[in-house]
């Protein structure tokens, strides 16, 4: 066990028990018919709020917008996928443009609204960073259209087998434990730990790694959390790596009944001060029905939580850029939505 300078328990590799990955902390294993039970309400008991009455409003991208937009940038495509202009390159986070967070496109959740730039129109990219196998985080037929067009694919341990599995070139990807780094694009990544789980059927539980991610490129650090429940591990990142001036922070999907794999706002609101955020960018929301909280609530609770504690976040709209040179606030766009007739 890695110890730091004061004898606490410092970054440790993933650790693994009869094959499948553990997380540092202790999670509460759930029941079947607990899972079963959330399964049920899930189909039979949903809010009817869990999903805009009307219309999202999505601002359109071009690649001459992002060509001519300067470094620094981000742009929400939906949910957690996230294009980012780093060094005059492009980089795109957990890369979902399927119509279903699902493994069928007949049943599942279903997107509230287009992405705002298509596939065949996104630019070249330097990298793909995934941070796990879920269907709202990673899908195949997204994965294998952008293969062609992007240079790497930074992945968990195990993660990148499956993108093997599919067709991508094995020299396009790289495959990182918790704490393991590497160079792309002039970037230093770092795959830090998350708080999660991961599968993509009955008999894959745990069997890939899930992660967050750290970007450094100059003196400016980006925090991407993929999904996580609240852990200590967010306050060792920050000792780390931190300060960070973005915090791209999952707020959204969660419930009383698993906390320890989604965040309340509350505690993406730690998370971020824990990680010595700047900047604190919600995600993981406004895309897909994954949870029983009306659909706007994670915005409408973050921002009154970031406002109550004196934190800097910025909540743009679908295709809206946020500059980390010039950043803003955004604005509350989920209020503008269509209500519907």
């Amino acid at each position: 066990m890695a110890l730091d300078s004061h004898g606490a328990e410092g970054p440790k590799p993933a650790e693994r028990h009869q094959g499948a990955f553990l997380n540092d902390g202790v999670r509460p294993s759930s029941s079947l018919g607990k899972t079963l039970g959330i399964f049920w309400k899930m189909i039979f008991q949903k809010p009817s709020d869990t999903r805009p009455a009307g219309v999202i409003p999505v601002k359109s991208l071009t690649r001459q917008q992002l060509d001519a937009a300067p470094n620094f940038s981000v742009y929400r495509l939906g949910h957690s996928t996230l294009l980012l202009k780093l060094n005059g390159k492009y980089w795109l986070t957990d890369p979902v443009y399927a119509e279903r967070a699902s493994p069928f496109q007949w049943a599942g959740p279903k997107r509230f609204h287009a992405p705002p730039i298509s596939l065949d129109q996104l630019p070249p990219l330097e990298a793909v960073i995934l941070s796990h196998n879920h269907y709202d985080h990673l899908d195949q037929k997204t994965v294998l259209r952008l293969a062609a067009k992007t240079q790497h694919f930074l992945a968990p341990l195990g993660v990148g087998d499956l993108l093997i599995k599919w067709g991508v070139p094995a020299s396009k990807v790289q495959q990182l434990d918790w704490w393991q780094d590497t160079q792309c694009g002039g970037i230093h990544f770092i795959a830090t730990p998350s708080q999660h789980f991961s599968g993509r059927g009955l008999f894959d539980h745990n069997q890939t790694l899930w992660a967050s991610w750290v970007m450094i490129v100059d003196e400016v650090r980006i925090f991407f959390s993929g999904d996580s429940g609240y852990f200590d591990g967010f306050k060792l990142i920050g000792e780390q790596f931190g300060p960070f001036d973005l915090t791209l922070m999952e707020t959204g999907a969660y419930n009383v009944d698993w906390p320890h794999v989604h965040m309340q706002p509350e505690h993406s609101l730690q998370a971020h001060i824990d990680l010595n955020g700047r900047w604190l960018m919600p995600i993981h929301n406004g895309t897909f029905d994954l949870a029983f909280h009306a659909w706007s609530e994670p915005f409408d609770r973050i921002v009154a939580l970031a406002e109550q504690h004196n934190v800097l976040i910025t909540t743009p709209q679908m295709g809206e850029g946020f500059n980390l040179m010039q950043p803003h606030k955004g604005r509350a766009w989920w209020l503008e939505a269509h209500t519907g007739g």
